[in-house]
């Protein structure tokens, strides 16, 4: 019963960690398209609150039931496909953290141009950009990471 509830935990946090980053990056990028500053900055300000709420604390449930299912199933943490999923994890949470503190200021920025019915500053266009490439890597390393879980390849 151990291994079957942990696995489920595991589970539902890996697909609500990436769920929720992969739509919150779609619904920010789409908003910032949208070039409507209401928009923007109600959806800067809910993407905020969907990191605070749902991701960062999978990003802490993912590792421990991680870690607690490697044990329950005695695999050596040595193992070439862990140690990769752990790398693509470290390598995917160095991506986000700057990621939060550049939704954090790009919902502060919308709502000041919102406000004071102002078009966005130039830094939030500079920040949009930044924040953009690093979910680039993000994206790509947990997928690998998803790959890797369910295959857990020999290689």
């Amino acid at each position: 019963m151990e291994y079957a509830l942990v696995k489920v935990i595991h589970i539902l946090s890996s697909t609500l960690l990436f769920g929720t980053g992969l739509g919150s990056a779609y619904y920010k990028w789409m908003a910032d398209r949208s070039g409507d500053i209401s928009t923007i900055a109600s959806t800067n300000r809910i993407v905020v609150l969907a990191d605070w709420m749902f991701t960062t604390p999978t990003v802490i449930i993912q590792p421990l039931s991680g870690f607690w299912l490697v044990k329950i199933l005695g695999y050596p943490l040595d193992q070439l496909w862990i140690v990769l999923t752990i790398g693509l994890y470290l390598i995917a949470g160095c991506c986000w953290l700057p990621v939060v503190w550049l939704q954090i200021r790009m919902r502060d920025l919308a709502a000041e141009a919102n406000n004071l019915n102002q078009e966005l500053p130039r830094q939030y266009h500079r920040y949009a950009r930044i924040w953009f490439w690093l979910g680039v890597p993000a994206f790509i390393a947990m997928t690998i990471v998803f790959g890797l879980m369910v295959f857990k390849p020999t290689i």
